[in-house]
C-alpha cells in the first residue's frame, strides 16, 4: 500500500512544466517517494478539484499523505494580436503557484493548520457555459483565449448551483428553515414571490473567492450581501498579484492569515470557504476549518 502521493494541476500547460513534471517524477520514483501521480489540466478553478482528488485517495488510503501542487505560467497563452476580446487575458493573468500537502496520519491532526470539511464540484455543460472562456484563434489566425461578456452572468448560476448542494452541509438550521419556507411560499404563490437568500455569513468566517477579475468578485459581493471586509482577500490579491488562476485562492488564504491585526483576524475554530472558477464552465468550492491557533509555528500557506 501506498503512502504518499503526487497531485499536480496546471493552469495551462507548456513545455516547462512538462520538463518540471519530469525532473520531480523521476526524483520521486526513483526514490520510492510516490506510488501514484496524476496530473489535472482544468485552468482557473483547478486546485479545488486536485485537492478534492487528493482528499479521496488519502482518506481510501489511511495514514498517506498527498502533495497538491497548484502552478500557473502566461507564457504559452500570451496573445500577440489586437483583438479587444482576446487582450483581456494578457492583462489579468500572473505567474504564481502554490503547494499545499494533505495528510490522512491521526498524529499530524495535531500540528495541521487547517481541517478539509467539504468539497463541491459543479460544471455547466451548456453551450454558453462551454464558451465563455474559449481557446481558438481570431480573425488574423493569431491563438488567444476569448473571454465572452456574459461570463459573469455564467459564473452567478454556477455559483448558484454549487451552494444548492453545498447549503444543506454548512448552513444553520435556521437558515435551512428559511430557505425552505421560502421555497414553499413560492410554489404556493407563484413564481413572482421572491426567495430567500440565505446568509452565508453565518456559515463562513472568511472567503476566498477566487480573483478572476474586479466583475467576478463584485457579482459575488453583491449575491451574497458580504462587506467589503469580507472581499478584502480577493481585492487585494488581485491588486497585488493578478490572476494567478487556480492558485489564487491560496494567495487570498496566505493574506488572511497574516492580517493577525484586520478588522475580523483569524482564530481557531474559525470556517473559510473558497470559491474557484474555471472553463468548462465550473465551479468548484472548498470549505476549510482552522485547528491550530494562529499563532502556532507552522510553514506559510503559500
Amino acid at each position: 500500500m501506498w503512502k504518499r502521493c503526487l497531485v499536480i494541476e496546471f493552469g495551462e500547460l507548456s513545455l516547462l512544466h512538462c520538463l518540471v513534471l519530469a525532473i520531480v517524477l523521476a526524483n520521486a520514483r526513483r526514490k520510492h517517494l510516490f506510488a501514484l501521480s496524476h496530473v489535472l489540466l482544468r485552468w482557473c478553478s483547478a486546485s479545488v478539484i486536485a485537492v478534492d482528488l487528493a482528499k479521496q485517495l488519502i482518506q481510501g488510503n489511511p495514514g498517506s499523505l498527498a502533495l497538491v501542487l497548484s502552478t500557473e505560467n502566461i507564457t504559452q497563452q500570451l496573445y500577440q494580436g489586437n483583438s479587444k476580446g482576446y487582450l483581456l487575458q494578457n492583462t489579468l493573468f500572473r505567474v504564481g503557484g502554490a503547494a499545499i500537502l494533505l495528510s490522512s496520519r491521526l498524529t499530524d491532526g495535531f500540528r495541521a493548520k487547517y481541517k478539509l470539511m467539504h468539497t463541491v464540484r459543479c460544471q455547466n455543460a451548456e453551450e454558453s457555459g462551454y464558451q465563455c472562456v474559449y481557446q481558438d484563434e481570431d480573425d488574423t489566425g493569431k491563438q488567444g483565449i476569448r473571454l465572452s461578456k456574459e461570463i459573469v452572468q455564467i459564473a452567478g448560476r454556477q455559483l448558484k448551483e454549487n451552494f444548492t448542494i453545498l447549503g444543506p452541509l454548512v448552513l444553520p438550521i435556521t437558515e435551512q428553515l428559511r430557505t425552505l419556507f421560502s421555497m414553499l411560499r413560492r410554489r404556493l404563490n407563484g413564481k413572482a414571490t421572491a426567495m430567500y437568500v440565505p446568509d452565508f455569513k453565518k456559515a463562513f468566517d472568511h472567503f476566498c473567492i477566487h480573483a478572476g477579475g474586479r466583475a467576478v468578485i463584485d457579482g459575488i459581493q453583491d449575491n451574497l450581501s458580504l462587506p467589503d471586509q469580507m472581499v478584502k482577500p480577493s481585492r487585494q490579491t488581485l491588486f497585488d498579484y493578478g490572476n494567478t488562476s487556480s492558485s489564487s485562492i491560496w494567495y487570498e488564504l496566505a493574506f488572511i492569515e497574516k492580517n493577525h491585526q484586520g478588522e475580523k483576524p483569524l482564530k481557531r475554530g474559525d470556517r473559510v470557504l473558497q470559491i474557484a472558477f474555471g472553463s468548462g464552465f465550473k465551479c468548484n468550492s472548498a470549505v476549510w476549518m482552522r485547528i491550530s491557533p494562529p499563532g502556532a509555528p507552522s510553514p506559510p500557506c503559500v
